[in-house]
This record gives structure tokens, sequence and C-alpha cells, in this order.
């Protein structure tokens, strides 16, 4: 059963029963962490200047609020002072990963600018990221109740035509039932978003997203600048891991000035 429109329900006092918690801190471990901030390094090392840049934060599945790495895709378009990003390429990401393997949020750079804060443009990449992870990590988190206005409770095969015309919504039971609680789940999900400088700054945001199963409610719920706790497991960032990551940024990273080599080339957008 889906109600036709939300006027029909009010919701004054509910009732909800908890059943699972979202991330109210960002754990992330110390290779990833130091990996995030090696790309702005690199970044300027192979371009001899600043560039945004975007990648995406890994987890694994079974314990999907910890950022274990970072995945550097193919940036469609890297500039100074904006980046963006299109469901298209984290699909096509999420699909190059092993079993077991998630995308649970992204991570950028606002590289040499002292704008240490998200952007408009940010905001919208947050949405995108949050709608596709959702879909990949949503889960039960509340049983929460429906308040009907004028709900008529009725004995199937009783009553008249007349009695059908009263009421907002009809619960028909085999038995007569004198009250009646109805509760729906709510589905829960998050993402993680980050953005770090050149000089070492970081901030970082939780975003959250609730669906009621039965009345079709959304709600997205943002949790800024949540702490950040760095994990240590034992896994450094080596020499080996820096080359790896060079490699990619030479195939991945390219400044949007590169694609225009042409006189008549549209200038550096900012």
């Amino acid at each position: 059963m889906r109600f036709k429109s939300l006027e029909q329900l009010k919701r004054r006092n509910c009732r909800e029963v908890e059943l699972a918690t979202l991330p109210q801190r960002v754990l992330i471990t110390e290779y990833a962490m130091v990996k995030a901030l090696q790309v702005n390094g690199l970044v300027r090392t192979r371009f001899k200047e600043s560039f945004e840049w975007y990648g995406y934060t890994i987890a694994r599945r079974d314990e999907p609020e910890v950022i274990i790495d970072i995945g550097l895709p193919v940036n469609g378009q890297n500039a100074h002072h904006y980046t963006g990003i299109g469901p298209e390429s984290i699909a096509e990401y999420q699909e190059a990963l092993p079993p077991g393997v998630i995308i649970n949020g992204w991570v950028h750079s606002h590289g040499d600018l002292d704008y240490r804060q998200f952007s408009n443009i940010d905001e919208k990449n947050h949405l995108t990221v949050l709608d596709y992870v959702t879909s990949l990590l949503r889960k039960p988190v509340a049983r929460q109740e429906v308040v009907i206005e004028d709900l008529q409770l009725l004995v199937e095969g009783e009553g008249s035509i007349e009695e059908l015309r009263e009421g907002n919504v009809f619960l028909l039971t085999d038995v007569p039932v004198r009250a009646a609680t109805l509760m729906e789940t709510v589905y829960g999900g998050f993402c993680y978003a980050m953005v770090v400088g050149d000089a070492g700054w970081h901030r970082q945001k939780i975003l959250c997203k609730k669906r009621t199963i039965l009345s079709g409610r959304t709600l997205v719920e943002r949790l800024e600048d949540p702490e950040l706790v760095t994990l240590r497991t034992g896994r450094p960032f080596t020499e080996s891991d820096a080359e790896t990551l060079r490699d990619e940024i030479k195939r991945k990273i390219k400044p949007l000035a590169a694609h225009f080599s042409s006189p008549t080339a549209p200038p550096h957008r900012s």
C-alpha cells in the first residue's frame, strides 16, 4: 500500500524505535589520510602549479564507516578553482573495485587556495555522491509511527458503502479491531565528504539520507565539521605507494588548460 498524497498523513508526536545509527565521526586510517595529502604535493610537482582534483574514499563493505584508501578516478576536468563529479563516473569506478570494497564518500582539494570550506559546487557534488553511496549502503535505521488523520477500521465483508465514503485511510481486517498502530521502516545511509589543501589543512562533513518506505518522505541531514579520527593500522605509505600514485596522477589528472591547445581555445574558468 502506498499513499498518493502526504497531505493525508499527519505526524504529531509519533513513536519511533531506533534500529541502528549512522556515523557521527569520520574514521580514516593513517594510510588513507597521508595518501590524500600526498596527491596535492605530487600534482604540484608534476604540473608546476596547483589544481583541484577529486577522488573517492574507499571502505570495506563489512566496515563501511572506516576510510581505508583513496581512489583516484580519471578526472574529467581539473581547473584551478573547481571540479565536478558525475554519477556515471562513480558507478564506473565502483564496478572496477574488488568484491567487498565500496565507495563511501569523496575527497577533493582546493589546492593552494586559502578557501577552507566547501563551495556551492562542492554541495552539488555532495548530493551526487550521497545518492549513489546510499544506494549501496542503506539499511533500516528506525521504525516510525505513521499517524493518520481519520483512520477507519472495517471488518471485511461487513459494513455498507456509506462507511467506505468516510475517512482518509481504511484498514480492512478479518476480525473486529478497536485500535491499530501503523509503523513504517525508515532506511538510512551516509557518505563522507572531505576537502584538503596544499598547506595540509582539511575539512570534513557527513551527509545522511533517510527515506520512509511507506510514505516516501526523504530527509537529507548534514553534520558539519565532525571530528576526524585517524586510525593506526600499521600500514605505512611507502615510496612504492608514492610511485604508484605518481603514475596514476600522470594518467588520470588532466589540467583543463591541457585540453585547449589552439589559439582560439576557451580561457581558464574560475
